[in-house]
This record gives structure tokens, sequence and C-alpha cells, in this order.
């Protein structure tokens, strides 16, 4: 990975830190990008002592609002040209209902819809790259997911569950219908299921809910480094240089459902993406 430029959204915690931590020690350049300053600077300094680097960099991205996702874009391409790898790690599910800057509901707002987003406006810094990949970070939650689009703010019968595994369908089948759209141009896209693994990504952050029960279930997680093993292995591994479009769980494919495989149904939900985040 020597050389190489990789991005890692929620770098600052949970995988997002042990990615970090781990591309970094091979060599990578690494951009952390986080949405707080704050946690961004004391995850960086824990991430150059870890890793025993200096060439980890911290650049702030909302990814629940589509102007900090522009202004990230415009900033990271003025200094750099190549991407070599986007992690698609940062992810949110929400306890109760909430609505981002641009009115779409946080969890499909954040890990779709922000990510397709950034995806999309980084994608000729990849197609410049010798090899550039895309690993998108979703989750077996996906098989109760369905799109809602006729409710897509989910302001009928919110749940947590509902909403989270909304938006780890709506991971895969973008990671679909994204590795037919780049055939030909030497970028794979592929998406993982990380395994039940402790990270925050349950907690309120302003109050720390969820904080004990989280430490209750640690015993029975995978621990963050463990979780991020298989997309490591997306990102780094040479003969995975032609894979795309698969979903992987323990470095190994797996058979994905009916309904995410349903290419349809991808080309759908890209071209409403698109609508969404005023690409088209």
């Amino acid at each position: 990975m020597k050389g190489k430029i990789v991005i890692v959204t929620g770098g600052n915690s949970g995988m997002g830190l042990a990615t970090t931590v781990d591309l970094a020690r091979r060599g990578a350049k690494v951009i952390m990008v986080c949405r707080s300053r704050q946690r961004g600077e004391e995850a960086l300094v824990q991430a150059r002592q870890q890793s025993g680097s200096l060439d980890i960099e911290l650049m702030l991205c909302d990814l629940a609002s589509l102007e900090s996702i522009r202004s990230f874009v415009r900033d990271f391409t003025d200094i750099y040209s190549v991407l070599d790898v986007l992690i698609n790690n940062a992810g949110v599910v929400s306890i109760k209902r909430q609505l981002t800057a641009d009115g779409f509901e946080l969890d499909l707002g954040v890990n779709h819809l922000g990510h397709f987003l950034l995806t999309n406006l980084l994608l000729e810094s990849l197609i410049r790259a010798e090899q550039g990949r895309i690993v998108v970070v979703a989750s077996g939650a996906y098989k109760i997911g369905a799109l809602h689009y006729k409710d897509p703010t989910l302001s009928r019968g919110y749940n947590p569950a509902k909403a989270y595994a909304r938006s780890k369908l709506a991971n895969i089948l973008f990671t679909k219908e994204l590795a037919v759209r780049l055939k030909g141009t030497g970028v794979t896209v592929n998406c993982v299921h990380p395994g039940a693994v402790g990270t925050n990504i349950g907690v309120n952050r302003e109050t720390g809910f969820g904080q004990s029960v989280l430490k209750m279930l640690s015993y029975f997680f995978l621990t963050p480094a463990q979780g991020a093993d298989t997309a490591i292995y997306l990102a780094t591994a040479p003969e995975l240089a032609e894979v795309t479009g698969q979903y992987f769980y323990c470095r190994k494919v797996k058979e994905l459902s009916a309904r995410a495989e349903n290419m349809q149904e991808a080309r759908r939900l890209w071209n409403w993406s698109e609508e969404q985040v005023g690409m088209n």
C-alpha cells in the first residue's frame, strides 16, 4: 500500500479507526474523514501512535449535509489528483426518527445518500488510480430491509431496525449498480458485512445514551479490528484486482437474497438517489 492514497469515512472510531491504523501501517497515506474536529483530532493522535505512521491526515466532512460533502471533495481534489481506495465505513443507527439538514431520514441520509454523493464526486479521482477500489460497509441487516419510496422519511411507524435495514439494503443495491457503471474503468466496488462489531454506532453522541447496553453486549461482539478485517482485505488484496459487485463476509463472497440482487431495483434506487442529491 506504499504511496497509495486512501479515504476512510468515520475514521475516528470503531472499525474506521482500526482500518485507518492498519492501512497506515502498510504504508498508505490515509485521510480520516470525520464530522467532529475534536473527536477527529483525538483519534488522529491515537491513529498515529498505534500505526507508527505520521502519514495520516484529518479532513472534516458531515455526511448528513450535501453541502459539507461537496466542500470536502473540493478540498480533497485541490490537494490530491488521484484516489486509490475509498472506504465508505461511516454509519449511524438513529434510535428516534431524525432528519438531515437536507430533509432525509438520518440513517438513509448518512449511510446511503451521503456516501452515494461522495462516491460519485470522487469517481474521476478513483479512475485516475492504477487500480481504484471502493469498499462499502453494509450489513446482514439488509435482509429485513425495504426501500419505502412512498414514505422516504419514514414518517409513519418509524423504528431503528426498519431505518437501518433499509439503509444497508440501499448500500448493497448501490454497490451492484455502481459495479455495472464502472465496467471498463479499472475501478472495482464491493461491499462487506463486518459481522456483529462492538462500536459506538447506536450510542447517542451528545448524551451517551446506549453506552451501558453496549458494554453489556460487548462480550458477544467482534472487536473493531476483527470487524475491519474483510474491508481491509477488499482494499488491499492483489487477487481481488478484478473482483467487483460482490458482497463479502469473512473474506468470502456470500450469496444475497433475491431482493438485494434485483438489478431493476438497483437502477431505480440509483435514479431516485441522483434526484435526491441533485446530481441529475
